[in-house]
């Protein structure tokens, strides 16, 4: 019995743990404060040209944001406030 109280405990300990990491994980998904709304964003891009848009996701505060122009595919980074490119690079996959 006290083998069987040892594993539930560390199940438990275990389900804690993985529960506080995803909330963790969580926190660093959300926009900052003020951050311009997704559809807003997606348009500015597209009326820039960037069309279509295939994947966006919020890494370390900016959105990054996969997209097409003129036939060739790039990875942005965007100002989550402003819609600003900060970064682009063509991605050759």
């Amino acid at each position: 019995m006290k083998i069987f109280k040892n594993s539930l405990l560390a199940v438990t300990l275990s389900g804690i743990a993985a529960m506080t990491a995803t909330q963790a994980n969580a926190k660093d998904e959300m926009p900052p404060p003020g951050a311009m709304a997704l559809s807003m964003l997606i348009t500015k891009l597209e009326q820039q040209g960037y069309t279509p848009v295939v994947d966006v996701s919020l890494e370390h505060g900016r959105w990054e944001v996969e997209a097409y122009k003129e036939g060739k595919k790039f990875d942005l980074k965007l100002d989550p406030n402003s819609g600003e490119i900060l970064q682009m690079t063509e991605d050759r996959d």
